[in-house]
């Protein structure tokens, strides 16, 4: 059997595109048995239905910076590697149709060739198209563009059944995170480049400073493109503002929000070490917070008071979605405890918090964000 899926898999995908899996071929621990890399949308779907048919369990691969977020898979038989599915098309208006495993950084390129890009900017620096839109991954950009799924307006994705589908949701937002199978391409909306961008940044210890500048910032209407806080689990931190647009404005914009935070702003052409980057990596056990920003200090409080020590929390101030780093060495109880504990002060603020992350072991005894809990 081992031999004749091979043999059916290559003449889905050609000779050199399909493979047995080697020892990085891993999704939460789990080795898979084969790996698939499909040209076209059409070979996707054919790969699907080959594993429908043999009853195969299946998971995707874009880049694979985000492969091991969610539950560990119980079994793993195929991965379906998106990287050939590669390129962008149709992109000489407001929109571009791009494939689902060309890298958002090559399709910013690309576009900026046009002065134009994706208004996304989504932590994973290797992220694909498809791995972003799969999981929602959202950037500091979103506080003033939305997420990458409020971003795109129709998608094209080979059904887990092996047929192809296509999909633009109700107003524009096409159904993302109901999509079981391969997303092959999508229709993302674009947006011309500023001509000028400035970060302002202010150093801040404790929540209720971050809450303080932040009100401050929204307060004089500057139409910021993201206001993001960086809390470590100790020493000082930050809220830093991204101003865009065109030079006179974003200086008078700048300017003005300088004037209110004080002396002590720090004003620079680029964004902290820290923007726009994950305050966790593979050891990590991280949740996700999404609450009012008026809220998020009383739940960083909470979250502290739980864990018996401050937490490392980054994310979106303006929007109040962050991530938080948990202590480490908990056991799979001690985490449970804690989540369950921020969930009755999100209770009455219409807050609510996921476990994006963990190591493979910890995780198969966690309930784990599902994709569609990341919208």
């Amino acid at each position: 059997m081992t031999d004749s899926l091979l043999d059916a898999l290559v003449d889905i995908c050609g000779p050199g595109f399909a493979r047995p899996a080697r020892s990085v071929d891993r999704v939460g621990g789990q080795r898979a048995g084969f790996v698939a890399v499909p040209a076209t949308g059409r070979s996707a779907a054919a790969t699907l239905r080959l594993a429908a048919e043999r009853g195969l369990s299946v998971r995707v691969r874009g880049s694979g910076s985000k492969i091991d977020w969610g539950v560990p898979p119980a079994g793993l038989d195929l991965i379906v590697d998106t990287g050939r599915l590669n390129g962008m098309w149709d992109h000489h208006g407001a929109t571009a149709t791009i494939a689902a495993g060309t890298p958002v950084a090559a399709a910013q390129a690309a576009l900026a060739l046009r002065g134009r890009r994706l208004a996304v900017d989504p932590p994973s620096s290797r992220a694909t198209v498809g791995g972003m839109l799969a999981v929602n991954e959202s950037g500091p950009l979103a506080h003033r563009f939305g997420s990458p799924a409020h971003q795109t307006e129709r998608v094209t994705y080979a059904q887990a059944t092996g047929a192809e589908a296509e999909s633009d949701g109700e107003d524009g937002r096409p159904g993302i995170a109901e999509i079981e199978g391969v997303l092959t391409a999508a229709v993302l909306r674009t947006e011309p480049l500023p001509e000028a961008r400035r970060w302002l940044a202010r150093a801040v210890t404790t929540p209720a400073a971050v809450a303080e500048l932040v009100e401050q910032a929204v307060a004089q209407r500057l139409e910021p493109s993201a206001i993001e806080v960086d809390l470590p689990g100790s020493g000082a931190g930050a809220v830093a503002v991204l101003l865009e647009g065109d030079t006179g404005s974003v200086a008078g914009r700048a300017a003005k929000l300088a004037q209110v935070w004080g002396a002590e702003t720090d004003q620079a052409g680029q964004g902290p070490s820290w923007w726009g980057r994950y305050p966790f990596g593979p050891p990590d056990v991280t949740v996700r917070i999404s609450v009012r920003p008026e809220d998020l200090p009383a739940i960083t409080y909470a979250l502290r008071d739980l864990c018996g020590q401050p937490v490392a929390l980054r994310g979106s101030a303006g929007r109040g979605t962050v991530h938080a780093v948990l202590p480490t060495g908990l056991a799979a109880r001690r985490v449970t405890e804690i989540v369950t504990g921020v969930e009755q002060v999100l209770l009455a603020r219409s807050g609510r918090i996921v476990v994006v992350s963990a190591p493979p072991a910890l995780a198969a005894q966690l309930e784990m964000a599902e994709p569609r809990d990341l919208f």
